[in-house]
């Protein structure tokens, strides 16, 4: 008897700064910009853990077409409301010079609780990410798809860095956000589990000895959703550019079906340990796309170029599938253009060049960043 194909419905979460539209440095939301935000969006808006950040979810999509009409009014509906108030989003992971030190965390239970139980290391937490969920109804099937999914992270994280200026320098990493999250406890690549018995075993015992509330306090790059019947990819950064976010979220989402497919022929993606992974994890947050990853069957470092090409073609039939072919390779785009990252850097070096001042480069990075956020609305 043929296995019922799951839904692979998405859902796209992200999260964005805000900045002053004339000092170009991060500022906090006003309480009036929120509630415009909810009046509007239903829901679909919240505060984040830091008063100048702002999150926004679409709703439940059947395709990565649907997700983009969400996506393109909620970012629409944010930009719109935070002009009122002299302010505009963007969407990279970290801000290119604004200080951690001068911002606060939101008034709210939760955050309270994180800022009480993280001590020093959630004072740091001025980055941002995306999420994408893709619905898959049987937890052990989610689990298995997460074992497998687990390989193709770093390659996800390359292609999207944001973030390589912190606190007004530059990192030297393309993804600089993840030497932030990482210093929280339950991060990095999800272990590798048997069964979705196996994974509510290992959440309970932290839930009855008093350590957690539930599995949403479980951060790795990649888990089943607490909320939903999904798997949830977090390892991006979020991307500037609206097009970038639906491509990888096409790759994600065709990359489920793929591993899917295997599963229901009775067949697998090879399982690497996460020592392996973790180094294409490093080179993927060190370099972005510009030095290649290790493909471990063929013991050497593959140019970053030539892996999309394979990975596209590996998912080929589950993007037509789903209808997403044209957002996949969308793909090919970030290869020509550079990551968010190499664009921060060469308006950096641009200014530069032309005799500015190092804070007045900064602030071109960020009007660069409004610009991105409002080129695809």
């Amino acid at each position: 008897m043929a296995r019922k194909e799951p839904p692979f419905t998405i859902g796209v979460e992200e999260e964005y700064l805000l900045v002053d539209r004339e000092s170009l440095a991060l500022t906090e939301a006003p309480e009036g910009l929120m509630e415009d935000c909810k009046t509007e969006l239903e829901g679909q808006v919240s505060p984040e853990f830091l008063q100048c950040q702002i999150e926004i979810g679409t709703r439940v999509c059947a395709n990565v077409g649907e997700a983009r009409e969400d996506l393109r009014r909620l970012r629409s509906t944010v930009a719109k409301h935070a002009a009122k108030y002299g302010l505009a989003p963007i969407a990279a992971s970290c801000h290119p010079f604004s200080e951690w030190k001068k911002q606060h965390h939101t008034d709210k239970d939760r955050y309270n609780d994180l800022r009480r139980d993280l001590a020093g290391v959630s004072r740091r937490l001025v980055i941002c990410g995306m999420h994408v969920h893709v619905g898959i109804d049987d937890p052990d099937t989610r689990v298995d798809i997460i074992n497998q999914l687990t390989y193709f992270l770093p390659h996800l994280l390359a292609l999207s860095a944001s973030s390589p200026f912190w606190q007004g320098e530059d990192t030297g990493l393309a993804s600089y956000r993840l030497t932030i999250f990482d210093n929280l406890p339950r991060t990095g690549l999800p272990p590798r589990l048997n069964s979705w018995s196996e994974y509510e075993r290992s959440v309970n015992a932290l839930v009855d000895i008093g350590l957690i509330e539930d599995s949403s306090k479980i951060w790795w790059d990649l888990r089943p959703s607490s909320r939903f019947p999904t798997i949830e990819a977090r390892i991006c950064d979020v991307a500037p550019r609206l097009e970038t976010t639906l491509s990888l979220a096409a790759l994600i989402q065709s990359l489920t079906r793929m591993l899917w497919r295997l599963r229901a022929k009775n067949q697998r993606w090879r399982i690497y340990d996460n020592f392996l992974t973790s180094e294409n994890r490093w080179r993927a947050q060190r370099y972005g796309t510009s030095a290649g990853l290790i493909d471990f069957g063929k013991r050497e470092v593959i140019d970053f170029p030539y892996l999309l090409e394979e990975m596209i073609d590996l998912v080929r039939e589950d993007a037509e599938a789903l209808g997403c072919v044209e957002e996949v390779e969308g793909a090919r785009a970030i290869i020509v253009s550079g990551t968010s990252a190499d664009r921060q850097r060469s308006v950096f070096r641009d200014s530069v060049q032309a005799d500015k001042p190092v804070e007045e480069a900064l602030r071109d990075v960020v009007r660069h960043l409004i610009e991105e956020f409002h080129a695809d609305l």
